[in-house]
């Protein structure tokens, strides 16, 4: 029986400039065998367009300013990679930064392979390239990944083999576009992690999962601390995001607060603890008989 199974999208673009049927610039037989020559055209920057399905949405100014001034002294190392459209029309598939800088150090024209490629091969090309290549964050990856699930009609096990990454990865990402709103730019502006991020999405109401995201946030919370306050969203976690505001109101730090909650259990009373700004301050721990009183000092080790 033969395979039908699609080949695995991991080499990305590479695997469109090896394919000579793919090249409409310059090619040659060779023992019947059709090649690519590796020809490189000259194209004006006014005829290319941007590429539609570009998964990143975002781009460092300040690094393109400095790549275009690195094109203004050396040129293009590498040509960007686009397809025909029609009549001195063509639309990037690969080098978008290196476009941009083009147009801000003033070229005309820029080098570039012209490919032959649909709207599904460019859209998988741009997927994959810009995910293994480039810093995009976690939402931008998630929403390309569910474009290819929707437009390229792949399951989550396909798109895990088509892009060579587990397929718990790949429902991990998908799983972050359930977050609010808030929550999902909280992650693109970095203000949280892709683990504090799983771990908000185990929570079932979406109240709790601002409170604890902002708690995260204004407390500098580690992931561990945040999967210990969103599992289950026990009575417990509620208590330690009640004592999150109640610190806040009155001055003591995330960490102070749960020194104070850790000594209450320990003691087993209703432990105080206050600080200045300076970080001095007093732990004050009530009795309320002379048993207590024993059991405080026993535990002390006194």
């Amino acid at each position: 029986m033969s395979s039908s199974k699609k080949p695995a999208l991991g080499r990305g673009l590479s695997a469109l400039l090896e394919n000579a049927s793919t090249d409409i610039t310059t090619k040659t037989q060779v023992d019947g065998e059709l090649r690519i020559v590796g020809s490189i055209s000259s194209i004006p920057i006014e005829q290319i367009e941007a590429n539609p399905f570009q998964p990143r949405t975002k781009f460092d100014m300040e690094a393109i300013e400095e790549l275009a001034e690195s094109i203004k002294q050396l040129g293009i190392i590498q040509p960007v990679t686009v397809r025909k459209l029609g009549y001195d029309k063509y639309q990037l598939i690969s080098g978008e930064r290196r476009f941009r800088a083009s147009q801000l150090a003033g070229l005309k024209e820029i080098p570039a392979y012209i490919r032959i490629a649909n709207d599904q091969a460019m859209l998988e090309m741009a997927l994959v390239e810009n995910v293994q290549r480039e810093n995009l964050d976690a939402i931008e990856i998630a929403i390309s990944m569910k474009r290819l699930i929707s437009e390229c009609n792949l399951t989550q096990e396909n798109l895990s083999e088509r892009i060579g990454k587990k397929r718990t990865t790949v429902t991990n990402f998908l799983r972050l576009l359930k977050l609010p709103a808030e929550i999902q730019m909280a992650i693109r502006k970095k203000a949280i992690s892709m683990g504090h991020a799983r771990a908000l999405v185990n929570i079932d109401d979406e109240k709790q999962q601002l409170e604890i995201c902002n708690a995260i946030i204004e407390n500098g919370l580690s992931v561990r601390q945040a999967e210990d306050m969103s599992r289950g969203f026990t009575p417990q976690t509620r208590k330690l995001t009640k004592a999150t505001k109640v610190a806040k109101q009155r001055g003591t730090s995330f960490s102070q607060q749960k020194i104070k909650n850790d000594l209450s259990s320990f003691f087993k009373v209703n432990v105080e603890l206050s600080a200045n700004k300076k970080g001095k301050g007093k732990i004050v721990i009530p009795f309320a008989s002379e048993q207590e009183l024993e059991n405080i000092v026993e535990l002390l080790n006194l």
